[in-house]
């Protein structure tokens, strides 16, 4: 009589099988453009079959840290934001606090960090929220997402001096049922709601 496995290794074996049927080969790699703020490559990678090789660029960058404030405020829960000019959209973003790793920096501190800089505020109580790739077409490195909770009024701002910012207290669900409108235009934002999103149904089902 035939019975079926008792455990997943024959899963996992298809599944690496399958994977592997998609996966392109690095052969070589060169830089071709760098700056202050990302790099950029080219590589030469051969096809899942062996058959060709093709031409493929992507962008370098540190790892960005997002991090979701949430204030307990009189008339209920608020996000602290954030409303800057972006230069690529040329337009004002409403935002959560966020930026660029500094080297070596764990994703948790550099979160913090960029809280604290940009909004005056530290948190008692931090939980991650998971990190997703960007742009996994053209770009390699990962956005982290964390919850802040317990927050506490810091004296000031530090921001730095190219960085004009003001703080904004928005309640939860004017900034839910807003995102995708502007001023609330930036991608990641939409993906930081979805992961919060995703924890409030886990925590109340």
């Amino acid at each position: 009589m035939n019975t079926a496995p008792t455990s997943g290794c024959g899963v996992t074996g298809e599944k690496e099988n399958m994977e592997n049927q998609l996966k392109w080969e690095e052969e070589s790699r060169r830089d071709v453009f760098q700056c202050r703020v990302f790099s950029i490559h080219e590589s030469v990678c051969r096809s899942p079959n062996n058959t060709d090789t093709g031409v493929f660029v992507a962008i370098d960058s540190a790892d960005w840290a997002i991090i979701l404030p949430v204030l307990e405020t009189e008339r209920g829960k608020a996000f602290v934001m954030v409303r800057q000019w972006r230069h690529g959209a040329r337009d004002l973003s409403l935002e959560f606090p966020g930026g660029v790793f500094e080297t070596g920096e764990p994703p948790l501190s550099a979160a913090l960090r960029e809280m604290e800089e940009e909004t005056a505020y530290t948190a008692g109580k931090i939980t991650s929220l998971g990190k997703m790739s960007p742009n996994p077409a053209i770009m390699s490195n990962y956005t982290h997402f964390f919850l802040a909770e317990e927050l506490e009024k810091l004296p000031a701002q530090r921001l730095d001096k190219d960085e004009y910012v003001d703080v904004e207290i928005v309640p939860i669900n004017e900034a839910l049922d807003n995102m995708g409108k502007p001023p609330y235009i930036h991608a990641l934002m939409g993906t930081a709601v979805a992961l919060f999103t995703q924890k409030m149904r886990k925590e109340c089902p």
